[in-house]
């Protein structure tokens, strides 16, 4: 479908918040923000997620998917839109959606942008080498309650401003 095309009629849809359930721990949060600001949350994941807690939400979507590598990745991609909002640890997924128009936020409030997003890929796929040839990488730091705050204001803070193609960047916290 064309670009322009495309843009109009996802400027007729709702803006939606998209969430990556796998080991996801901002749904709960994700829901609250999102749904009582009026945006219905669509989680995206298998069986293994346990998302039939969120069945008979109001404003919640389940987009259930088989069990499978990126299988719930591939059928939020195909749903997302300009003016939406992934939810995503997932650099690759975060890259897609990007290039799609969508804002992307980490579980920790961190915002990806285009600007960083290939070099981003690039530290996953230096660190894949290394851990296949028998290597050993440093993981994340533990989720912190700084990092849900964080989350819970930048959520806030997409919510609350126009969609716009090509966002800018939260580069004060961007790593």
């Amino acid at each position: 479908m064309p670009l322009i095309l495309e843009v109009i009629i996802s400027s007729i849809r709702q803006r939606h918040v998209f969430v990556d359930a796998d080991a996801c721990p901002v749904i709960d949060v994700t829901i609250r923000i999102s749904t009582t600001r009026g945006f219905p949350v669509v989680l995206a994941g298998n069986e293994t997620q346990n998302l039939e807690r969120f069945v008979g939400l109001e404003d919640v979507i389940l987009l259930k998917t088989p069990v499978g590598r990126d299988s719930a990745d591939f059928a939020m991609v195909s749903k997302v839109s300009v003016q939406d909002i992934v939810i995503t640890d997932d650099i690759g997924l975060a890259s897609i959606v990007l290039a799609r128009g969508a804002r992307v936020l980490n579980s920790r409030g961190i915002e990806y942008n285009t600007a960083t997003i290939d070099f981003k890929l690039l530290l996953r796929h230096k660190s894949q080498k290394i851990r296949r040839s028998g290597g050993r990488t440093k993981g994340p730091a533990a989720y912190s309650i700084e990092d849900k705050d964080r989350f819970i204001n930048t959520l806030k803070n997409i919510l609350k401003s126009p969609q716009k193609r090509g966002t800018k960047a939260n580069t004060k916290k961007e790593r």
